[in-house]
Formats: structure tokens, C-alpha cells, sequence
């Protein structure tokens, strides 16, 4: 057993202290709380291990002590949250846990702290603090891991990732956002039980959430690089797992899957802009030729995108804006100095409230590849600013549906739509004046229009 000298002092370690002993139990801080306060890195909630079955007493004890609201409970579990200053304090009894092969749903028994700590994910995780600061390493290796930066399961990774597959994409995630190794076990049994991360052993839920994390990490190719020596790649994101050997020539210097990888890695850590960079060019694939090209693939990657985030339960929200991003990617990397404004404009009008994205977007593409101009979408965002500012705008005309109801003596219907949308196009092409009468004037003297 390895300990530390005590780290600084936590506000919420004082009552917890007090109450474990009206509790008359020992109690410790464990798990991610405990790593990251070794790494010098922030992690407001605190789980607790309790010993003796007295996690949901301990809850009890620290709500009525501080002037909590009572703690929500999970009787089957063991375990207890208490909301204490904005906080999340989960309070677990120390337990063993036993799985069927072919459910997620663990058979739940009392255990000893050592126990506890070996069905943990990883040794890093399986570290104790008491609430003066001083961190207990039980099982003898989490401390020395913690240091040289390594992912090791407790037990046999097989054993770990067979009780909770998550676990796998959990392994990948940690190692994307602490720049931390795999023990060389890991891939192995990865590999081995890839299949497990399928519903409805683990979630689709589940899975999304450690997707959004690790694409937000701070080494999201990493994580997809690590995804795919796993095995993984195929259960989790079978579109860029398909990418793989797709060559491309012309500006391409990687394989679809590689460009991707690097696109992604070279975008703002923006949950909207990564995954549109993740499913950029999953529609090259299927739309590749033997002349190299691939028509139409912004099309169909959107479709695709749509799809793929559909599966993986991401909101309709969402989905429409990746896939809007990943149909227009292509737009930006091709602009030109001849241009018109009106062509500008649309490509504002179009990409709305996410240009900001398209443009990272399409930056990140760019240097994904070996385009000798990327200055040219500095040029193109000072444009698009310059016709964002124009008072007053063309992006809307100022004419009404009602005035052009007037106007043609028409009733509500298509046609005014149709009319409407052709006049908002032509005051964004520059060919009428955005002001109401001149628009009107051009209504008068285009009978055929």
C-alpha cells in the first residue's frame, strides 16, 4: 500500500468528515475525483466509497448536516447523491459486482474496500483519499501508473472490459484527454470483445456520450486512431471505417481515412465543427471513380452524417446542422477571387447562424491536405463580413407578402412564395436595389417575373 503527503484542502471535505463519523463508518474519495486532483486538473464532482453498506446512511447524514435536500437514492446499488453547493456528491457502499454474459445488469453484493477497488476500470481510478488529503494506493500500482502516465486495468483487461464493454471506449477516452498510454494488454482484448459494445450490452446512449467526449478531448485523432487498433472503429463509426484505404490524389496527400483524422484534429474543440469534420468525406467511398474523382460526395455524406448521428441518438438539432456543415464544406475550399458578392451572400445566407463552423471547417480541411492557398479563406472571410455588415442587408427582401399579394391582386398561396423567393434572390445577387421601392418598381416592369 503506497500514500502521499495530504493536497490541498476541498470545502466539502470538512462536513464529509463529520458526518462519516455520526455515520459511525470510513469513508474515502475515490475514483476520477481523486486522479485529477493528482494531475492538477479540475473535477468538481466527488464520489465517495463507503465502508459497511452505509453509502445511502452516509448520504443521509451529510444532507441533513450541510441543509442538503435529502439524497436521491438507488437502493439495488448501494449508492446515494447529495447536490451540495452545485456539487454532485455520489456516496457508494463498497460492493462486488457480477455479470451474466449477456446482460449489462450486475448481480450487486457487499464487498470489502479492496474489492470495490479491483472491479474499478482502471488503477488510476482505484485510488483512495480520506478527507485530510492523504491518498491510499491499495492496490499497489495506481500511484506509479498515475506517474508514468499508463492505462492498466486492475484485473485482467478481459475480465474489466467483459463486466462493462463502455469500458473499452472509456480506456480510449482517457488516454485521448490525458495524453495517457495503454498498457499493451488493452488492444488485445479490445479486439477481442469488440462486439460487446453493441446494444444492448451497452447503450447507444452510453456510447454517444463517450463519443462527444472523446472528439472533445484534447487528442481527438488520437482517440480515432486508437478506436481503429481497437477494433472498434467498425462498431462505433462503421462510415469511417469504410475510408480506410480510399485513395485520393490531386492536393491529398493522406487516404480518406487519414485526411479525416487530420481535418478533425485541426478544428476548434467545438462539438458541431468536429463532428462535421469527422463525416466531411464519408460519401467518398460511394461515390469514388476510377478517374478519381467523387461526384457529388458532399451530398451524399451529409445523407450519410444524417444517418449515422440518427443511429447514434445525437438530437434532430444537431443532426441538421453537421449535415448542413458537411453538404457545403466544399463551397469555402473553392472560392475564388472572382467571386461575385452575390455569390458571398449566399454562401452566408446558406451556411446562417454556423459560417463561423463552415469556415473552421474548411480551414481545417485545407490543412489537412496540401492546398498551396490557404490564405485565400482569410480573403473569403473578409468578405463575408463586408456583405454581413451592408445597411441595409440583401439578405431578405423588404417587400412583404402581402405587398405582392397587392401588387398582382393574387390570393395567399404558392405563387407569392415562388414570387417572394425569387425577389429575395435577386436583391442578394446584387440586380435590385434592397430598398421596397425599388423592389416594387422591379415587380411593375417584370410582368413575366
Amino acid at each position: 500500500m503506497g500514500a502521499t503527503e495530504p493536497v490541498a484542502h476541498d470545502a466539502a471535505f470538512g462536513p464529509l468528515a463529520k458526518a462519516a463519523a455520526a455515520a459511525g463508518t470510513r469513508a474515502w474519495a475515490v475514483g476520477g475525483y481523486v486522479r485529477d486532483r493528482l494531475l492538477g486538473r479540475p473535477h468538481a464532482e466527488i464520489d465517495v466509497v463507503v465502508e459497511d453498506g452505509k453509502g445511502p446512511e452516509l448520504a443521509a447524514h451529510f444532507a441533513r448536516l450541510t441543509g442538503s435536500a435529502p439524497p436521491v437514492v438507488f437502493e439495488r446499488f448501494g449508492t446515494a447523491q447529495v447536490m451540495w453547493q452545485g456539487r454532485p456528491i455520489e456516496f457508494a457502499s463498497a460492493r462486488a459486482e457480477s455479470y451474466e454474459p449477456d446482460s449489462r445488469k450486475p448481480a450487486v453484493r457487499p464487498a470489502t474496500i479492496e474489492d470495490d477497488l479491483r472491479r474499478r476500470d482502471f488503477t488510476v481510478n482505484a485510488l483512495l483519499m480520506d478527507f485530510e488529503g492523504h491518498v491510499e494506493d491499495r492496490l499497489g500500482t495506481g500511484l506509479a501508473d498515475l506517474r508514468e502516465g499508463l492505462l492498466r486495468t486492475p484485473l485482467d483487461p478481459v475480465a474489466t472490459f467483459n463486466d462493462d464493454p463502455l469500458r473499452m471506449l472509456r480506456a480510449i477516452r482517457f488516454a485521448a484527454q490525458l495524453g495517457f498510454r495503454l498498457d499493451p494488454a488493452l488492444l488485445p482484448a479490445m479486439r477481442s470483445l469488440a462486439d460487446r459494445l453493441r446494444p444492448p450490452m451497452v447503450s447507444v446512449e452510453r456510447v454517444n456520450e463517450e463519443l462527444r467526449k472523446l472528439l472533445l478531448s484534447e487528442r481527438p485523432k488520437l482517440a480515432l486512431e486508437l478506436l481503429d487498433e481497437g477494433g472498434l472503429l467498425p462498431e462505433v463509426l462503421p462510415e469511417l471505417a469504410a475510408c480506410k484505404g480510399v485513395e485520393q490524389g490531386g492536393f491529398h496527400q493522406y487516404d480518406v481515412f487519414g485526411h479525416t483524422l487530420e481535418a478533425v484534429s485541426k478544428t476548434p474543440a467545438d462539438l458541431v465543427t468536429r463532428l462535421a469534420a469527422l463525416f466531411h468525406d464519408v460519401g467518398k467511398p460511394s461515390t469514388a471513380a476510377p478517374d478519381g474523382s467523387f461526384l457529388a460526395h458532399e451530398k451524399v455524406g451529409a445523407e450519410m452524417a444524417t444517418a449515422a448521428m440518427t443511429r447514434l441518438r445525437f438530437s434532430n438539432a444537431l443532426i441538421e446542422r453537421v449535415s448542413k456543415l458537411v453538404l457545403l464544406h466544399l463551397r469555402p475550399v473553392y472560392y475564388g477571387s472572382e467571386w461575385t458578392d452575390g455569390a458571398v451572400r449566399k454562401l452566408a445566407r446558406d451556411a446562417g447562424q454556423d459560417l463561423g463552423r463552415l469556415l473552421d471547417l474548411a480551414r481545417a480541411d485545407i490543412a489537412a491536405s496540401a492546398y498551396d492557398q490557404p490564405e485565400k479563406l482569410e480573403e473569403l472571410a473578409a468578405r463575408l463580413e463586408t456583405v454581413r455588415q451592408e445597411r441595409p442587408s440583401r439578405f431578405r427582401s423588404p417587400v412583404t407578402g402581402e405587398d405582392l399579394m397587392r401588387e398582382r391582386g393574387l390570393p395567399p398561396g404558392p405563387e407569392i412564395g415562388r414570387l417572394k423567393s425569387r425577389l429575395d434572390e435577386l436583391v442578394l445577387e446584387g440586380a435590385i436595389e434592397p430598398s421596397r421601392e425599388a423592389v416594387l418598381e422591379y415587380l411593375r416592369s417584370h410582368p413575366e417575373l
